[in-house]
């Protein structure tokens, strides 16, 4: 995937919760955006999917209210950080990845450069939701993860 070269410090995209307590810049380019549809993404999101990109750690700063951050362990690798008023989500990291932080991309304020490179988990998805582009699907992961 081709990603934006951005020169040092400059920002990419900045983004926050639904409140405006908590606030992020990234300062790179969006990697392997997918759309999940497992049953775990559809409860914490409430939605048909979650929309899912990966970014550096060293590019992906918490402006404003990194107190407002509550944790949410949700497997023994894997913790979630979302505002403790709004519930947003805003990142979350694993241990099987080191360095890397996943975004949602509903968070980030305005257009996004990269586009979505695949439905993940479409075997366990919705039986009301019906996925209509032409992005590639996967029962489960993409090929290559």
């Amino acid at each position: 995937m081709e990603t934006h070269k951005v020169t040092k410090g400059e920002i990419m995209y900045k983004g926050g919760c639904c409140c405006g307590t908590v606030k992020f810049e990234i300062n790179s380019g969006i990697e392997s955006i997918v759309f999940c549809h497992c049953s775990q993404c559809r409860k914490l999101q409430g939605s048909a999917f979650a929309s899912n990109g990966i970014v550096d750690s060293d590019n992906f700063k918490i402006t404003a209210g990194q107190q407002d951050l509550t944790a949410h362990k949700l497997t023994e690798a894997q913790t979630r950080y979302f505002c403790k008023h709004c519930g947003s989500p805003i990142k979350s990291e694993n241990s099987k990845m080191p360095g890397k932080v996943r975004i949602r991309l509903g968070t980030i304020d305005g257009d996004i450069i990269e586009q979505p490179q695949a439905h993940i988990f479409v075997g366990s998805k919705a039986n009301w939701e019906n996925i209509c582009d032409n992005v590639p699907q996967y029962d489960e992961f993409e090929p290559g993860r």
